[in-house]
């Protein structure tokens, strides 16, 4: 085979490769271009690299060449011809006038044939459609990953088709997925878990001082006199209900409650209406009117949350108390499985005030699990929309979240619990989050700000790969760090129908011209409004599935489809007295 090129220099990592005319190489060969592999013949092995960049500046001084390509040493092959072995890295570098070669369909192969079993198909190469792309799935889990693109880009089909594949590799490992936009409901069938605020129970007393004053402040920073009170009587309310639960034990010693030896940040169940006679108690013994008034406050602002429906999956049997915690992780983190390892949290009909706060109670919760129980049951922890809880802005976001993402990413790995990152925004992330992640997939991104992230991220020889990144299709990814052979350009496959991922709601652009403004259908909208945030109980349609998602909080209603046009009977459960 006749060489399309020679090396004419070599600096470190990079080599330039002098391209010779195309009369002098096969009509193949001469599409060497961005993007291409090539295979550098040295006398003790071949040397692996891809071309960056392809110029006709700066010529050597002959005839023979027509342009010059910049290219990344990325490994070699190795061994006998019968038994190749690729390797990252290189070990005997390239000399001036080594022949350059297009890669052969064999070395391909040889590059990402699996080294064992524990890899997963994620599609095909882009420079050969003919060699299946594989990912290691214990170095891209072990070591976190993140999936980056923009919006429209095939993002949330390629985190189907991993977690489906990852499924398939390790059935017993367990996922808990944050589904920012109820997307994901149907695309992991009865493998899968799916909570949602109907059916969600996370007790307030779970959540550590900082994230229930998060919740009481609606998000915004707590009044300092109000939260020295809750500082104060938080860990009282838990040893008075210590003392509840030990009265009836015969032999078990009365605990005085105010040196039980609990923090305001101790796990145990403590009951509101302790916390409120607490706060009360303290506000009855102050002679001065002018300071009852922040005692008033606290109890009001106690009060109303208490009360508010939309609130109900952590204040419900608030006043009954029982240590549910085992049951409550049993059920989020899936303990056992029973057939259903994976988790899929739906938080977009979660109060507004408070996802930032369940987050953190949930990352924190998945983390401290880990580390308590010396990580003998693996959780993979997937965050999409991750800017949105880790901000590079210290200033936006809720700290605690950020705080108990970035555990997750600097020493999870130690205790069992594995980190994914899902953000159409990488350079609003907290650099230090995504830096731990050792595998990326990059798809399209078009803001320059996220290159640049991009870039600092990489460690490889290839960094030069992400110039590829605006120009990059539907489904085409580029896939680096330690989870691939190399740094590779690929595109992933094509994912089933059922595992799709789209939301709960189909939203026309045009709209139906038969819906115009029939009173059953604007009626029915309303019922569903009003129910999301009431305790009201909307009859179910038993012919029409809404899937496992929630349009409302306590509403279990047929989907509105405004494109499907609009049926009287369809809508005539809505139309019934409530319950």
């Amino acid at each position: 085979m006749t060489s399309f090129g020679r090396v004419i220099s070599v600096r470190g990592s990079f080599a330039r490769v002098g391209i010779l005319a195309a009369s002098q190489m096969a009509v193949s060969e001469a599409r060497a271009t961005v993007g291409r592999f090539v295979s550098i013949r040295s006398p003790t092995s071949t040397i692996v690299a891809i071309i960056t960049e392809v110029s006709c500046e700066d010529m050597p001084h002959t005839d023979n060449y027509i342009a010059s390509a910049s290219v990344d040493l990325l490994g070699e092959i190795q061994g006998p011809p019968e038994r190749p072995k690729f390797q990252r890295g290189v070990t005997h570098y390239p000399t001036i006038g080594d022949p350059v070669d297009m890669i052969t369909n064999q070395e391909l192969r040889t590059i990402y044939t699996p080294t064992s079993s524990d890899q997963i198909n994620v599609g095909t190469l882009q420079q050969d459609r003919s060699v299946t792309a594989y990912v290691n799935v214990e170095e891209m889990l072990s070591k976190h990953f993140a999936v980056l693109g923009s919006t429209g880009v095939g993002k949330s089909t390629g985190v189907s088709l991993l977690m489906n594949e990852i499924l398939k590799a390790r059935p017993n490992l367990r996922i808990f997925l944050l589904d920012v936009h109820n997307e994901y409901g149907r695309c992991f069938g009865d493998r899968a878990m799916v909570i949602n605020p109907r059916n969600l129970k996370l007790p307030f007393w779970l959540f550590n001082f900082e994230e229930i004053v998060d919740v009481l402040f609606a998000g915004r920073p707590g009044v300092p006199e109000e939260l020295d009170i809750l500082a104060e009587v938080i860990p009282i309310a838990k040893g008075i209900y210590t003392q509840y639960q030990n009265a009836d034990r015969i032999g078990l010693k009365r605990i005085d409650p105010k040196t039980s030896g609990y923090t305001v940040d101790t796990p145990v169940p403590y009951r509101l209406v302790d916390l409120i006679s607490l706060i009360d108690e303290r506000m009855g013994k102050l002679e001065n009117r002018s300071s009852r008034i922040i005692y008033h406050k606290l109890i009001s602002r106690i009060d109303t949350v208490r009360n508010d429906p939309r609130y109900a999956f952590m204040f419900d049997n608030a006043n009954v108390g029982g240590d549910t915690m085992a049951e409550v992780i049993s059920h989020l983190f899936r303990l056992p499985a029973n057939g259903k390892p994976m988790t899929i949290m739906q938080l977009a009909g979660l109060p507004a005030e408070v996802v930032d706060s369940v987050v953190s109670v949930l990352c924190r919760m998945a983390f401290d699990f880990g580390l308590w129980s010396d990580g003998v049951s693996p959780l993979l922890f997937v965050c999409e929309e991750a800017h949105r809880y880790a901000a590079a802005d210290r200033n936006i976001g809720f700290g605690p979240t950020r705080k108990a993402v970035s555990r997750i990413a600097k020493e999870g790995r130690k205790y069992g619990v594995y980190l994914g990152l899902v953000t159409q925004r990488p350079a609003e992330l907290d650099a230090t989050i995504i830096s731990p992640c050792n595998t990326l997939f990059a798809m399209r991104l078009a803001n320059d700000r996220d290159q640049a992230l991009l870039r600092s991220a990489v460690s490889d020889a290839a960094a030069n790969l992400l110039s590829f990144v605006p120009s990059l299709g539907t489904r085409e990814v580029l896939a680096f760090g330690e989870g691939v052979a190399l740094p590779t350009r690929l595109r992933f496959k094509e994912v089933p129908a059922h595992q799709l991922p789209r939301s709960e709601a189909t939203i026309a652009t045009v709209p139906s011209a038969t819906t115009g403004h029939d009173m059953h259908f604007v009626s029915a909208v309303l019922d569903r409004w009003r129910g999301a945030t009431s305790h009201r109980d909307v009859p179910n349609d038993p012919g029409i599935s809404n899937g496992s998602g929630a349009r409302g909080m306590f509403v279990e209603a047929p989907m509105l489809q405004p494109s499907q046009g609009l049926d009287p009977d369809r809508f005539s459960l809505l139309k019934k007295p409530l319950r």
